[in-house]
């Protein structure tokens, strides 16, 4: 799954500045072949890949629903900016720009609650610049992470949180 999300998060907003392009196929690095779409009126992402994993789907965009899994929301009055949901097998995960008023610290503070809550052992914490950054993983193979950064009088966060599947 990993290698996949690596692979898709990435396909996802380099498709969506594709501009003109509305559909085609791709082969990645490592022989991964994939579909994509993009609606125009939405800006709107799908796209497909098949890996050596099995097949994985993708939807990115601003109007995309936020499905996160059981124990994590949207930080309160954050405006979610871009949203990718991705699904392989029976693991799913999601990627989840947002802006907010408030300061970098209490988005990694929520976050971080939210992941300590859902079972996850936090693995890595920074600092730097003003940015937060954290990261973990439950024995269940539910990942985390979370990027806080400062932007005007608030911040702009990504949050990305996946399950494995088997």
């Amino acid at each position: 799954m990993r290698s996949t999300l690596v692979f898709i998060a990435p396909l996802a907003c380099a498709l969506a500045a594709c501009g003109s392009e509305t559909s085609g196929t791709f082969t990645g690095e490592d022989g991964e072949t994939g579909e994509y779409t993009i609606d125009n009126s939405t800006g709107e992402t799908t796209a497909t890949i098949t890996t050596d994993d099995g097949t994985a789907t993708l939807r990115s965009g601003t109007n995309v629903p936020v499905e996160l899994p059981s124990g994590f929301s949207v930080y309160p009055g954050a405006d979610v900016v871009s949203n990718t949901v991705f699904k392989q097998g029976a693991g799913s995960g999601a990627l989840v720009t947002m802006k907010s008023e408030d300061k970098p610290e209490k988005l990694a503070a929520f976050y971080k609650q939210q992941a300590e809550s859902a079972g996850i052992k936090i693995q890595m914490e920074m600092k730097t610049n003003g940015a937060q950054m954290i990261g973990g993983e439950a024995p269940d193979g539910l990942t985390f992470s979370v990027i806080a950064s400062p932007e005007g009088e608030g911040s702009t966060a990504q949050l990305s949180v996946g399950t494995k599947g088997d």
